[in-house]
């Protein structure tokens, strides 16, 4: 794994097990969150769930480059629908902010594992 996937692959393998558990586990920021954005709890936990599934696609990246790759377009769809729901709300900029990030974070990282892509599932 070329280095710069290497600390990508990390860098949301922490950002998306934090995220996830925080909405699986029902804090309060997340729940109040959610209402904001008004869509239902138990969406909630279904986007944790959709985070664990691609945070464990992103560690057998560690050993598949192809799993990472894949892991990155995962993210990336999340974290564009997360922006979509921050938008649609009329959020500001600075709530907006992490899910643009991480959203540019995880196509970084499918850029960087693209040519892997083809060898899924390894």
């Amino acid at each position: 794994m070329h280095i710069l996937a290497l600390v990508l692959d990390i860098l949301l393998v922490a950002a998306f097990l934090m995220s996830g558990s925080t909405k699986v586990f029902g804090l309060k920021f997340q729940v109040e969150s959610f209402q904001r954005l008004r869509l239902p709890q138990w969406f909630r936990v279904f986007t944790g769930l959709t985070q664990y599934i691609g945070v464990a696609a992103l560690v057998v990246g560690f050993w598949e480059p192809s799993w990472a790759a894949w892991a990155g377009i995962w993210f990336a769809f999340i974290m564009l629908c997360a922006t979509a729901a921050h938008i649609r709300v009329g959020d500001s900029g600075s709530k907006t902010a992490p899910a643009v990030v991480l959203m540019i974070l995880a196509i970084a990282l499918a850029i960087a594992q693209g040519a892997e892509l083809g060898h899924f599932p390894g």
